[in-house]
């Protein structure tokens, strides 16, 4: 029994300690965010301002006249290709798991090889025909060809594989038609997979930075992810601007969590029942 105590003991301290590490960073570029230069400068790695200010956000907001527009550029581009991945990857799931039509097993098929191609190998084709179609600096080129997702139609196929047909059954006969069985029925009931699904596909959208530095050349259609990276250059080491700045590319992230995180905790628990 004292084995087994000890052991427990050295394991809570050996996560402890990693604990520490990871956060710590996290914590210091958040402090650091509201600390003046002097002070960053001045106090190594001390954790807690003596100071606190908002000015360094006031400054990136106000005094940077590109920031905005990336904060914009980012919140757009995230919301309009979560929406669109939502309702496209649902439907096609939908379809692959309820509808008998003919090919379906061979669709199937192609949407499991395809999530076994990397990514990265369709950048310069997606590119190629971006560029075919006048549409490269702008949001199409970043929201169309990310406008669906084969692995999420995959889990809400097999979402739906298991839905009871008994409530589509009686839905349709009370008249209802299969696209309003989806949208007023199915969607509402399946709120766990997409939130699921939202937010994983919002932080891909927020955090991508390889499709903007490909398809987008003028800076007030940067990213936010790809402006940062501009930001940073123009102010060198002048780190509580930066830090700034960083902290601002994480708040939308906490806050989707925030709101979504009942249903990414019920979508985590059917995928281990399942």
């Amino acid at each position: 029994m004292k084995k087994v105590h000890l052991s427990k003991v050295i394991l809570y301290v050996i996560l402890i300690v990693y604990a520490v590490i990871t956060v710590y960073p996290f914590l210091w570029a958040l402090f650091a965010s509201i600390k003046p230069y002097s002070e960053i400068v001045g106090s190594g790695l001390k954790l807690l301002p003596h100071n606190p200010t908002l000015e360094n956000f006031k400054y990136i907001f106000t005094q940077d006249p590109l920031f905005p527009k990336w904060v914009i550029n980012s919140i757009v581009i995230a919301v309009v290709g979560t929406v669109l991945n939502v309702i496209f990857n649902s439907m096609c799931g939908y379809a692959l798991a309820r509808l008998h039509f003919p090919g379906r097993k061979t669709l199937f098929m192609i949407v499991m090889i395809c999530i076994m191609v990397p990514a990265q190998i369709l950048l310069i084709p997606n590119y190629l025909i971006m560029k075919q179609l006048g549409l490269l600096d702008s949001y199409a080129a970043l929201i169309i060809p990310s406008a669906i997702n084969f692995s999420y139609i995959f889990m809400m196929r097999q979402f739906f594989i298991s839905f009871p047909t008994e409530i589509e059954e009686a839905a349709e006969l009370d008249g209802l038609s299969r696209l309003m069985i989806f949208f007023r029925i199915v969607i509402p009931m399946a709120r766990a997979s997409v939130g699921t699904q939202a937010i994983f596909v919002f932080l891909a959208f927020w955090n991508d930075f390889m499709k903007p530095l490909l398809y987008v050349t003028s800076q007030e259609k940067y990213t936010l992810t790809l402006g940062l990276q501009s930001f940073q250059s123009q102010h060198a080491t002048q780190w509580n601007y930066i830090m700034a700045a960083a902290i601002v590319t994480i708040i939308p992230i906490v806050i989707m969590y925030i709101l979504l995180n009942k249903y990414f905790m019920k979508g985590m628990k059917i995928g281990g029942d399942k």
